[in-house]
């Protein structure tokens, strides 16, 4: 080469056969968004997030009509345990899912998971004992590994600037999903009581009043599971394949792009994004089952709603995190970065929860505008912290590692909530017992805790708690 002639453009190697390099390939001559695989991400993230908080505006309802509370301030107590089985599940097995995904594909994985719900969802609104809501719920968190293959996914279908979308579309589709899941279970639970018009006593919904809005997140989970036979694999597959060797003008191959291969628990960036995630994780699970059992409460200071008034108010919460994705996420990421964006929503969070305990004081339309407000700001700021640390965590590690990687994760953050649910209502149940203490009473204690939580959160997104990706340094 004579001196001031440009180098050659970088030889990218793709495998006839192989379907990540077949996406990659794709990725390359395409410059525009990947709607299409986003629209697959956004509705199978949607659809297993459904079930895990869709019990909680009933589970109040569900454990005193199973009997087994002795008395009305132990509800809160056995709610805890039912809400924590599906992420004790979870937490035992994603680290195996992850490792199946980065051998046999993202797609078997995701496609079985969404399978998963369809069958456990629907054992659950069935279920007339405790013992049998535990093991349902139980099951359904062990055997739906969606969550760490998934985010793997949506890195793969994605160029480098559009990698934040594609992680946004997974928290946000979550988020949304975690947080309508609730309005489900709040509109559908109990339809004869609340729809007599419509449900008799004597049909299968008299029997059982909470299968309704199980089998409703369960048909939704059928249709995207169907849909699941046109999703492509992104895993790469070279073994006994033969290679084409092709000229791309400012590549960005995978190869020279990524992290090198080092053993993930050694990995600091990876790890350290993982403990953060958890507390985050643990924070935000807390605070849907604290919201859903204070808002429901009526006699120890809580709000007095329904469950169809709680299902209204998370609807309205979810809604908001769409138009948050279409307007406005794209714009915190490219202004402040994953880390600078994590730490903003989480201190703005700190106000928004320390205002709750003091909404019990109003009514009507006083009560309404701020505590729909305080609904809406929380569901962003927790979207945001997610989609942050979800971006560090996938750009710590290679591709062959991502699945295994997102599987500690997910490990990571589903014993964080299986440890949120029954901590949060065993310490529901005895902040009722102290409604008339002088040091922080009742609900004031309880989101005073909450607020603990998120701050010591916040904390850990600076050094030397937090080693970010070489990207963003």
């Amino acid at each position: 080469m004579q001196m001031g002639e440009q180098p050659p453009p970088p030889a990218k190697v793709y495998y006839d056969g192989c379907p990540g390099c077949a996406m990659d390939s794709k990725k390359d001559s395409r410059q525009g968004v990947p709607y299409k695989e986003l629209l697959f991400v956004g509705a199978t993230t949607f659809a297993s997030a459904l079930p895990i908080t869709s019990l909680f505006p009933f589970l109040y309802f569900m454990i005193r009509d199973l009997h087994v509370a002795q008395r009305e301030e132990d509800i809160g107590f056995y709610a805890g345990f039912l809400g924590a089985s599906y992420m004790i599940g979870r937490g035992l097995a994603s680290v195996f899912w992850g490792i199946i995904a980065d051998r046999i594909g993202r797609k078997p994985v995701i496609a079985f998971s969404v399978f998963s719900v369809i069958v456990f969802n629907t054992l659950f609104g069935l279920s007339v004992k405790y013992w049998m809501a535990i093991a349902t719920r139980f099951l359904l968190g062990a055997l739906n590994g969606f969550l760490a293959p998934v985010k793997a996914y949506s890195i793969e279908v994605c160029r480098p600037e559009q990698q934040a979308l594609g992680i946004s579309i997974v928290s946000t589709a979550w988020g949304m999903g975690v947080i309508i899941g609730p309005a489900i279970g709040g509109y559908l639970a109990q339809p004869v009581k609340q729809y007599p018009h419509l449900f008799h006593e004597k049909s299968v919904f008299g029997r059982f009043p909470y299968l309704l809005p199980c089998l409703f997140i369960s048909f939704f989970a059928t249709l995207v599971f169907i849909s699941c036979a046109w999703l492509p694999e992104t895993l790469h597959k070279h073994k006994g394949l033969e290679r084409t060797v092709e000229m791309v003008e400012g590549s960005t191959a995978q190869e020279s792009t990524e992290p090198p291969k080092n053993s993930l628990l050694k990995n600091w960036p990876l790890m350290s994004s993982i403990i953060t995630y958890c507390v985050f994780s643990l924070h935000d699970t807390a605070y849907v089952e604290i919201f859903s059992l204070w808002t429901v409460s009526n006699r120890y200071g809580g709000l007095s709603f329904s469950s169809k008034d709680v299902g209204q108010v998370l609807t309205i919460a979810g809604a908001s995190l769409l138009v948050y994705q279409l307007f406005a996420y794209r714009w915190v990421d490219k202004t402040f970065g994953p880390i600078q964006s994590t730490r903003i929503s989480s201190a703005l969070s700190i106000p928004v929860i320390a205002a709750y305990p003091f909404m019990t004081h109003l009514s009507g339309i006083r009560l309404g505008v701020p505590l729909y407000i305080a609904a809406i700001l929380k569901s962003v700021f927790a979207t945001t912290r997610v989609t942050g640390t979800s971006l560090l965590q996938n750009n710590a590690v290679p591709q062959e590692q991502r699945g295994a990687a997102n599987g500690i994760a997910t490990t990571a953050m589903s014993l964080s909530k299986a440890f949120a649910p029954a901590g949060a209502g065993i310490i529901f149940s005895w902040a009722q017992k102290r409604q008339h203490a002088t040091f922080f009473p009742g609900d004031q204690m309880v989101f005073l805790l909450l607020n603990l939580t998120e701050l010591i959160g916040l904390i850990l997104t600076f050094k030397p708690f937090l080693a970010a990706p070489q990207q963003y340094k």
